[in-house]
């Protein structure tokens, strides 16, 4: 056989390169030939094929998938927030033995609706887990703990939202959401300072005029709109308003906010007409984006000033409800700030103005409609467009308004009403001016 290899392989060599090269071919593509079909028939014979087999663990995923869940929507939200709690509980004992998972699991539930999802994702955790004991045992003395003290039935710790006023302002604070909203990302402002402020004069209003807005507004939870020397649902002086323009117009001011907020509240009208439209801007009550922009720009405004001097409030949201309450002569840059404002009585107890926002703002109340922002006040890094100065300009309705001036008019005679479809107005012997808006 070899002497044969052999015999055909000195014949091969005497031939000519052009046909040495073509038997070459003819061979590689005959190799490759041969290797195709292997490889087709290895395949259809199921050489290839990766039968598996049935996890070990399979039996423990599918308790884990099967584990009780509270998303129904039977479940009432008491019960469910109750679990929440418990739910956390168990994290704060999985952390001491599994930080790493412990914190993921915590941030993945904040997504979650469903506290159930806690116990799912620490069972499928413990998988790799041979003994938990440590942690039965850390979470039962905790759980034992807590049995000392019984769950008390009390209502809300801070005593002025457990009145009947507080869910009605709710709703309607929720009413406005997207304005407000809207007004924080056109000023860089976080909305829920927004709201801290709309709290505060609100709730003032619904003690201090009681009666009028549990007839009036109470029952169809839309917010008071003022028209009493300060005007609109957040109680912005006409003279505060101009300042705000001002202070925006001007680069060399202490409250400048930049130059993209320059145009946020050009006017389409000129001279003196330019007043009637900031009133009209404060007391529309179909809209009340000025309002919530005006208020916006207070914030961003003293902020600003305060920064520039060397004291960051930023994080002060208690100072800032203060500086917008007392107003702009009032704020002046310095150490150790203060929270104060306005006294407002709220079933025979007395808070301040700047106490109000501080217990919203960090209450966790209406957290979901309007979130922590990462930074509280946010510079602009581009100018407001066309379109949106277009869109603010307008944001004032064709609403029936009482006319400016009425303010300042006293009585003098007998108790008159006035009414049209939109407004309810009272005019009391010897009183200034009071309103309330009955519909939206």
């Amino acid at each position: 056989m070899a002497s044969r290899f052999g015999i055909a392989f000195q014949e091969w060599r005497s031939h000519s390169w052009g046909r040495k090269i073509f038997d070459i071919v003819v061979w590689l593509f005959a190799l490759a030939g041969f290797s195709i079909i292997m490889a087709w028939a290895v395949y259809r014979l199921g050489f290839t094929n990766n039968s598996g087999s049935v996890d070990r663990n399979s039996r423990f995923m599918l308790e884990v998938d099967e584990m009780e869940s509270m998303s129904d929507s039977t479940v009432s939200q008491q019960r469910v927030q109750q679990r929440w709690i418990q739910q956390y509980v168990k994290l704060a004992a999985f952390s001491r033995f599994y930080p790493t998972n412990a914190q993921l699991i915590t941030q993945a539930a904040q997504y979650g609706h469903d506290p159930m999802l806690v116990d799912r994702m620490i069972a499928a955790s413990s998988l790799y887990v041979e003994d938990l004991s440590e942690y039965n045992q850390l979470l039962s003395e905790v759980n034992a703990v807590l049995a000392k003290y019984p769950q008390k039935e009390s209502g809300n710790v801070i005593p002025w939202m457990t009145g009947v006023e507080w869910p009605a302002l709710k709703d309607a604070i929720i009413r406005d959401k997207a304005l407000i909203t809207e007004a924080g990302r056109l000023t860089g402002v976080e909305p829920r300072l927004i709201v801290g402020c709309l709290i505060g004069e609100q709730i003032r209003l619904f003690n201090s005029n009681r009666e009028k807005i549990k007839k009036y507004l109470g029952p169809v939870k839309v917010l008071n709109v003022q028209s009493q020397f300060s005007y609109g649902v957040n109680g912005i002086k006409l003279s505060t308003a101009k300042a705000i323009e001002e202070h925006l117009k001007d680069p060399t001011s202490e409250f400048y906010m930049g130059s993209r907020y320059e145009n946020l509240l050009d006017y389409t009208v000129s001279g003196d007409r330019q007043i009637d439209e900031r009133y009209n801007r404060l007391v529309d009550y179909r809209n009340h984006l000025y309002s919530y922009l005006y208020t916006a720009c207070i914030l961003h405004q003293t902020m600003m000033q305060w920064k520039r001097a060397g004291y960051d409030i930023s994080n002060r949201p208690d100072i800032l409800f203060t500086l917008f309450n007392v107003g702009f002569s009032q704020s002046v840059p310095k150490p150790n700030p203060v929270c104060g404002g306005s006294h407002i009585t709220i079933h025979n107890k007395v808070y301040t103005f700047g106490a109000i926002g501080f217990d919203f703002y960090y209450s966790g109340e209406l957290a979901e409609d309007f979130p922590f922002w990462r930074e509280r006040f946010v510079p602009g890094d581009k100018d407001l467009t066309e379109e949106e100065i277009a869109y603010i300009q307008g944001s004032v309705s064709n609403c029936k308004r009482p006319p400016r001036g009425w303010e300042y008019t006293k009585k003098d005679s007998t108790t008159t009403t006035l009414k049209t479809p939109d407004y309810v107005a009272t005019f009391e012997e010897d009183d200034e001016y009071a309103g309330t808006y009955a519909n939206e």
